[in-house]
């Protein structure tokens, strides 16, 4: 990749912050109670996994409001891991240190993925 110039998903620091914040989950998920398998750890493997591949969904898209469309996707599975989350800390699944570490990365995640948002939006402006 040439300095500032995207030319595939994974350039963009969203899917990469993303992609680290489901590496960090998974790892965690691996200690949750075997009984929660088809529970809470599912639920938060589909959220995850959903926000990177939205984002990289986002980036093939043809036009700027289908891009914004799966960002939004994205930002909603965000929110729905931050809730996840807390769950897991409130039924003592997760130390408060791991769950805060979790929750920063999910806010920096969200932060991003609304800049692309805002960026496209800028750029639909501009063309009206």
């Amino acid at each position: 990749m040439r300095q500032g110039k995207i030319v595939k998903f994974t350039d963009l620091i969203a899917w990469q912050e993303g992609h680290k914040l489901l590496l960090m989950t998974y790892r965690e998920l691996a200690h949750f109670p075997k009984d929660e398998r088809f529970g809470l750890i599912d639920q938060m493997r589909r959220c995850i996994i959903s926000i990177t591949s939205n984002i990289a969904e986002g980036f093939s898209r043809n036009t700027l409001k289908d891009k914004n469309h799966f960002y939004y996707m994205a930002l909603g599975s965000v929110t729905e891991l931050q809730n996840q989350l807390i769950i897991a800390r409130d039924v003592k699944y997760l130390e408060s240190k791991i769950f805060s570490f979790l929750a920063e990365q999910t806010v920096l995640v969200h932060k991003l993925i609304n800049g692309l948002i805002k960026s496209n939006k800028k750029k639909l402006s501009r063309k009206k």
